[in-house]
């Protein structure tokens, strides 16, 4: 990996801590603001636009699991602009997925536990189905394109945290829906039987400590993952083995989530621990 340089720096005062990231087919990326509770679109020079607002809980935010605060979490985008984002309130009223179409105003379209922490998403465009890891529940839930009642796909053990936060990040790969385990530093593969039930979790790579998001290189299974807590991009192989590729000197503070369009490596990081320059690093991959 070379070339890192941050095109983007956010507002730390202004709760601009971006979590996900989906990137359109012209290199635009569109991030969801963390406790601003905002949908934003961020242009390959670092041009920040916001998109939306979602609503504040009445409460505040401060009955949300685990981390006492409102936040909008996993993002994709659809072929045709529409954003899907995930919203974790603690409040049985607003958590759940919401949409948001071009030019038009957030609408929730699928209620989830307010118990749970919805997180990552990704998005079955074959299927027009909507996968959704929740980091307290242990849960994968599905929910289609047009909304309604989710489905729990895998309540696997694998899924589970230890304290914090378990299920994380999620892709959809070669017939398989493929997730991370924040607590255990894992990456899992689940591969999709037929009918699309869930089959039985394979761990394809251990030690990768605060594994976050994630995001396949286009080398067939290889990754790269962003570490959270050590600040840190690491390049996972197939043999489950992974090297570092990017550290704090390359501008990363506590790195979110990772999005590639072709050899351009995309990373987002919150400072939610570091508490300092929130930001969007590029960098070249190498092969």
């Amino acid at each position: 990996m070379d070339n890192a340089r941050i095109v983007a720096h956010f507002d730390l005062a202004k709760g601009r801590m971006p979590e996900n990231i989906a990137l359109s087919p012209g290199g635009t990326a569109y991030v969801t603001f963390a406790a601003a509770r905002q949908i934003a679109q961020v242009t390959p020079s670092g041009t920040t636009r916001i998109l939306a607002t979602l609503p504040e809980p009445a409460d505040g935010g401060i009955h949300t699991p685990v981390l006492g605060f409102a936040l909008t979490t996993g993002i994709v985008r659809a072929h045709d602009g529409t954003l899907y984002v995930l919203y974790a309130t603690g409040t049985d009223d607003l958590t759940g997925l919401w949409r948001l179409r071009p030019g038009g105003e957030p609408r929730r379209i699928a209620a989830l536990p307010a118990n749970g922490l919805p997180n990552g998403l990704a998005l079955d465009p074959r299927t027009r189905t909507l996968y959704i890891t929740d980091s307290v529940l242990g849960t994968i839930w599905t929910v289609p394109t047009s909304g309604g009642t989710p489905t729990a796909w895998s309540t696997a053990p694998e899924l589970a945290s230890t304290g914090f936060l378990g299920a994380n990040g999620l892709k959809i790969h070669r017939g398989a829906v493929w997730a991370t385990n924040l607590d255990k530093g894992t990456l899992l593969r689940i591969p999709v039987l037929p009918g699309g039930r869930a089959g039985r979790v394979q761990t394809r790579a251990t030690g990768l400590t605060g594994i976050d998001d994630f995001a396949f290189t286009g080398r067939g299974d290889r990754v790269l993952a962003t570490l959270n807590g050590p600040s840190e991009v690491a390049l996972v192989r197939r043999d489950g083995t992974h090297s570092t590729v990017l550290t704090a000197a390359d501008g990363l503070q506590n790195p979110t989530s990772v999005a590639l369009r072709g050899d351009t490596v995309y990373v987002l990081s919150a400072a939610y621990t570091t508490a300092q320059d929130p930001n969007l690093v590029l960098a070249h991959l190498n092969d």
